[in-house]
């Protein structure tokens, strides 16, 4: 089901389930896996691999160059998992070296004009609402969701099941589990998350004693972290640990607001 239209160039590897709509186009080096739907005005470029059953709406962008002045038109790449969602005018840019790639997993939703900056690495399931922006290098993990408007810097990285409300901005890395608001602030553990991927009690009660630990007993965090590794030596509470720990730009603090606080215990 290809529109006439559609501009295809005929070196470009389409799976003959592929449905192409109207003015879409596709350049050489994109391969396109089965089942998937491309939209009317849609572009694809770059070294693009898509896998099977994406869909994508209505003007989407995917695989143009990077916007980064080092770049020298270079034939870099993206790669894109299965069952992912890109709505109208998503922008997902390709890597800025040819040694590297941006790459998104599955199953990923990506609400109207979103924007992926160039070796973004995005895992699962994860929700980015209308006009987020991830600038270059930023990673995020599985599960999280990042609110409408939201800003994040380039190197940055978000923990599995984290949540940015919305118009957030984010320049430190965002902790597991966690709460952002406003600017380079947490408040509180994403309860609700939890309880949706099956966290249970007894873990939960761990996140919010080591959550207390890191953010809000004012201690230095390198001590912190050394005196909680002591104390929760597995389960979702390392991953938190484990991932503060290993962050390289500081991570986000805590507002410590009673108004906040009095928000997370009405949700647990």
């Amino acid at each position: 089901m290809i529109h006439p239209t559609a501009i295809i160039h005929p070196q470009a590897r389409l799976d003959s389930s592929t449905d192409v709509g109207p003015y879409a186009v596709i350049d050489e080096e994109v391969e396109i896996g089965p089942e998937c739907v491309i939209g009317p005005h849609v572009y694809l470029t770059g070294k693009t691999t898509i896998g099977a059953r994406n869909r994508f709406f209505a003007g989407c962008v995917i695989g143009e160059a990077p916007q980064d002045l080092k770049y020298r038109n270079e034939p870099t790449g993206l790669r894109i998992g299965d069952d992912n969602v890109f709505r109208e005018h998503v922008t997902v840019h390709r890597s800025s070296k040819v040694a590297e790639q941006t790459v998104i997993g599955s199953h990923n939703f990506l609400m109207q004009h979103s924007h992926l900056a160039h070796n973004v690495v995005l895992g699962n399931n994860i929700i980015l609402a209308g006009g987020a922006l991830l600038a270059g290098h930023v990673t995020v993990e599985d599960r999280a969701f990042i609110s409408g408007n939201c800003l994040v810097h380039q190197f940055v990285r978000i923990g599995t099941l984290a949540l940015m409300q919305g118009s957030a901005g984010i320049s430190k890395d965002l902790p597991p589990f966690t709460v952002a608001l406003e600017i380079n602030s947490i408040c509180g553990l994403n309860t609700v998350g939890l309880r949706r991927a099956g966290i249970s009690a007894a873990e939960r009660q761990d996140l919010k004693h080591l959550y207390r630990m890191l953010f809000r007993e004012r201690k230095n965090l390198r001590d912190a972290v050394a005196e909680a590794k002591k104390i929760f030596p597995s389960g979702p509470a390392k991953v938190m640990l484990d991932f503060v720990e290993a962050s390289k730009r500081g991570v986000v603090v805590d507002v410590g607001t009673h108004k906040e606080s009095a928000i997370e215990e009405e949700n647990e």
